[in-house]
């Protein structure tokens, strides 16, 4: 693995570990009062816009790190929209 896949990795894995926090506590309380319905959806659309970005690319941290990110930010806006 060469150096910059090395840090694309760890990049990868540590913004989206540093979200599982929010989105576990999220998912276990239900409690969205919090989070801005505006910022969680332009960053959803973000994450989405990144994925498509990996995948032309070929390059696999962006893409599974926004795989997963997409998800849990995808998890969170629907409990937003459907809890508020």
């Amino acid at each position: 693995m060469s150096l910059t896949e090395t840090f694309g990795y760890c990049a990868a894995v540590l913004t989206t570990v540093s979200f599982v926090p929010q989105a576990w506590h999220t998912f276990k309380t239900r409690d969205v009062r919090g989070i801005s319905l505006g910022m969680y959806s332009v960053f959803t659309a973000g994450v989405a816009c990144w994925l498509v970005y990996g995948l032309l690319l070929g390059a696999w941290p962006i893409v599974i790190a926004n795989v997963i990110t997409l998800a849990l930010a995808g998890g969170i806006l629907a409990m937003k929209l459907r809890f508020r």
